[in-house]
């Protein structure tokens, strides 16, 4: 797997890990040295702040192809259905 891949990867496993997930992540940093106790508490933040826009980046993403293959199977949407009710309420008031 390249780099990419791997980052993407690890980007969306903190887009959907937890707290808990994360905090157990970073006391292994620690534990193995990797990193300072005074430095888990930014790295924590830091990789809260990323998973939570990660996550955000992945609802958008998954939103937008959603609405593509409701748009190539042609179905409709909420939005086409309010206009359809408001133009046969229009229609009905017309035959009154």
């Amino acid at each position: 797997m390249d780099l990419f891949k791997k980052g993407l990867a690890f980007g969306l496993g903190l887009a959907v890990a937890s707290k808990e997930q994360v905090k157990k992540f970073v006391d292994e940093l620690v534990k193995k040295g990797e990193i300072s106790i005074e430095e888990s508490k930014e790295v924590f933040n830091q990789l809260i702040k990323r998973g939570e826009e990660e996550k955000t980046e992945l609802q958008r993403l998954v939103r937008e192809q959603v609405a593509q293959v409701i748009n190539k199977l042609d179905i409709a949407t909420k939005e086409d259905i309010r206009e359809l009710e408001e133009k046969i309420r229009k229609l009905e008031k017309e035959d009154e």
